[in-house]
């Protein structure tokens, strides 16, 4: 397989990283705060950013407005901890999300509740309405506007009904016409910070004959940095992050508890599990939930490669793959991957 010379370029271009928000992001949120006239979370934010932000490469941020902040007095930092969610979540997929759902926070003992009706035009979680699209976003960090402060006591009176999605029959589908392109998915990958993974998208799958249907679990660029110079495991391990099926997450935290799914890498294979509101794949929790969502294809943000093996240096490998040596558990729902004449092989 040849190897684009850009891609090359872009991998070994990504020198260094931090697990913590860059301060240029908290700095430019901040400014935007105050001049939307959020100016008491903007002050929040810059005195709590150190404790509360150290250990995350992604939030999403509930503000109340400066009224609400001047009824309620100086907020506890376990109340301003439920306004502070280690996931990224646009507007679009917090809309999706089925009553009930639970939404992370940094606090480790309390979640956030959807508790946006069927009916409603408008998004709420614990009864507490988002007034509109983000107020900041700039890939890493999310901030929303929000009627109220969350009631830290919230629970809901009724457990919901939920149905139950089955993925047994994963299967990439053949639709009628052939105009399909990644086009608009790999600008908003690498504006968000996972350029890697659009060059991959590009290169890899670009040999569709008809309409796929996909989720991708995209990792961001600073994992990629062992594997910039690893140019014959490249088709195995993007194959291995991409499921013949589009899975929303919306379906992923309402399927069974432990449901496994083939990818297009013959033999590896994702298992979805959850602790409380913590969804993860492999072990590794998706940060950035339908990060890019169409009908046909869904990409999920993580921060680590799923079940990253040891380097290949390391391995006795006959067959020179690296990543052949991993297994997981096939416990749960099985999947199929789509046959050869619709997808690509390596």
């Amino acid at each position: 397989m040849a190897v684009q010379p850009t891609l090359i370029l872009l991998l070994f271009a990504i020198l260094s990283f931090t697990t913590a928000l860059p301060s240029e992001t908290i700095s430019d949120a901040a400014d935007t705060l105050s001049n939307s006239g959020y100016y008491a979370m903007s002050l929040t934010l810059s005195l709590v950013s150190t404790s509360f932000l150290s250990h995350t490469s992604s939030v999403t941020i509930f503000t109340p407005p400066d009224s609400i902040f001047a009824d309620h007095g100086e907020p506890s930092l376990s109340l301003l901890q439920l306004h502070f969610s280690p996931l990224l979540f646009s507007f679009s997929a917090l809309r999706s999300l089925p009553f009930g759902t639970k939404i992370p926070t940094i606090s480790s003992h309390t979640s956030l509740t959807i508790t946006t009706l069927p009916s409603s035009d408008h998004v709420s979680l614990n009864n507490v309405r988002i007034l509109g699209p983000p107020i900041f976003d700039d890939g890493l960090l999310m901030i929303f506007g929000i009627e109220n402060f969350f009631d830290p006591n919230f629970t809901l009176s009724a457990t919901p009904t939920v149905q139950i999605p089955s993925f047994n029959d994963c299967e990439t589908f053949a639709a009628a016409y052939n105009n399909f392109s990644f086009h608009d998915a790999s600008n908003l990958l690498i504006s968000r910070g996972y350029s890697v993974m659009a060059s991959f998208l590009n290169m890899q799958l670009l040999g569709f004959t008809s309409q796929p249907s996909l989720t991708l679990f995209a990792p961001v660029d600073e994992v990629m940095i062992d594997y910039s110079d690893r140019f014959p495991d490249y088709p195995s391990l993007f194959l291995r992050h991409v499921l013949p099926c589009k899975i929303s997450w919306k379906d992923l935290v309402t399927i069974d508890n432990g449901t496994s799914l083939n990818t297009y890498r013959n033999g590896f294979r994702i298992n979805v599990t959850r602790s409380d509101a913590t969804l993860k794949v492999n072990e590794v929790p998706i940060t950035f939930p339908d990060m890019y969502y169409s009908n046909w294809l869904v990409i999920h943000g993580v921060q680590e490669l799923l079940s990253l093996p040891k380097p290949a240096d390391d391995l006795d490998d006959s067959d020179g793959d690296s990543f052949d040596s991993i297994h997981f558990s096939t416990a749960g729902n099985e999947s199929t991957v789509p046959a050869a004449s619709s997808r690509t092989e390596f």
